[in-house]
């Protein structure tokens, strides 16, 4: 849920229809058949109008600068934002499109009942083995100059009459804190994974301040169930089939993460491209029986990244590869499974 995503575009218009990607959803009429399409259309405009409302802020400040060569300049780097901002439209609209051909025209709207979610997180009717939601489960993982530490709290939230657990996601850059997130997953009874939303805080460290504190600098990415047309996604299936695609969340321009399951008996070795950047080490200890998920993922938001997550059983996600370039996250410790320790270091 961690990565660059494009700031949500203010008051979207109401008739923006939602992307369906879950099996069983069925759409009729003219309309319902083109909704994926008309979709990217109006998230098009948006962007634009976006982008357009952007410059004409930025051309405002320079017009405020003393220096006529500062004035200059600054219309100057506005009008290069400017042009990059409606490329990013243009390769946003394209990616949008052709994932269309994948997930369908029809609409995503699915259909929430409480009564399919467990409310007891200390007993669980059908516990997805991929994602484990157990109350004081704790992972760490590590990536560049990052560490992230994930741990499922004895917190609840109630979201449409649905309860989630709250995990508590922590990202500290060169040792200082750089994001903190709530993320609020709830449990089908059939052992589906939900996901219904995050509420993320990022932060930036400045020299100079005493004492030095975390500065909340935004809000970016967080979303929530029910609340300006967001709505929540399968974070994993409770029997995840080869070549099945699912929505992880929907925030119309804000957060917009779709994955495909690539595996269900991945093991080190045997996976062509599914070995490309993976740690043999850590990964013919967490797939020795063969029995790992792999799932491509990708954001609709970041056109041309895909990336890989590798889950295993019993212990949920442990690496992230992104396709063409190396190693985003892998897991470093955990404390609940022998399978964590002395785990190596990326």
């Amino acid at each position: 849920m961690n990565g660059q995503v494009m700031r949500r575009a203010a008051a979207l218009p109401s008739r923006l229809c939602a992307l369906g990607l879950l099996a069983g959803l069925t759409a009729t009429g003219a309309a319902a058949q083109e909704s994926c399409s008309a979709t990217v259309s109006l998230l098009h405009e948006a962007c634009i109008d976006q982008t357009e409302a952007d410059h004409g802020v930025a051309r405002a400040n320079c017009l405020n600068l003393r220096s006529a060569s500062s004035r200059q300049d600054c219309r100057d780097d506005a009008v290069k934002a400017d042009g990059k901002a409606r490329a990013e439209c243009v390769a946003q609209r394209d990616w949008r499109q052709a994932s269309c051909a994948a997930i369908g025209e029809q609409r995503y709207d699915p259909k929430i009942d409480p009564k399919r979610f467990d409310t007891d997180f200390h007993h669980l009717s059908h516990p997805n083995p991929y994602f484990p939601l157990g109350i004081g489960k704790r992972w760490e993982f590590r990536g560049g100059d990052e560490l992230n530490t994930v741990e499922v709290t004895d917190e609840t939230k109630l979201i449409e009459g649905v309860t989630c657990i709250v995990l508590r996601d922590l990202v500290y850059l060169k040792g200082r804190l750089h994001e903190a997130t709530d993320d609020w997953f709830a449990a089908a009874k059939d052992g589906t994974s939900w996901y219904f939303g995050e509420e993320v805080k990022n932060y930036e460290n400045f020299k100079g301040d005493m004492p030095r504190r975390p500065e909340l600098t935004s809000v970016s990415g967080s979303f929530k169930h029910g609340r300006d047309g967001d709505k929540g996604g399968i974070i994993l299936p409770a029997t995840p089939t080869v070549g099945q695609i699912y929505r992880e969340e929907f925030s119309l321009a804000n957060a917009e993460d779709l994955a495909e399951v690539l595996s269900t008996s991945y093991a080190y070795g045997a996976g062509g491209e599914l070995d490309e950047f993976v740690p043999a080490a850590l990964v013919q200890r967490m797939c020795a029986a063969g029995d790992c998920v792999v799932t491509k993922n990708y954001s609709l938001l970041e056109p041309g990244v895909l990336t890989r997550k590798y889950y295993a059983l019993d212990l949920g996600f442990f690496l992230e590869t992104i396709v063409g370039v190396g190693i985003d996250v892998q897991l470093t410790n955990c404390n609940f499974d022998p399978r964590c320790v002395g785990l190596p270091r990326p």
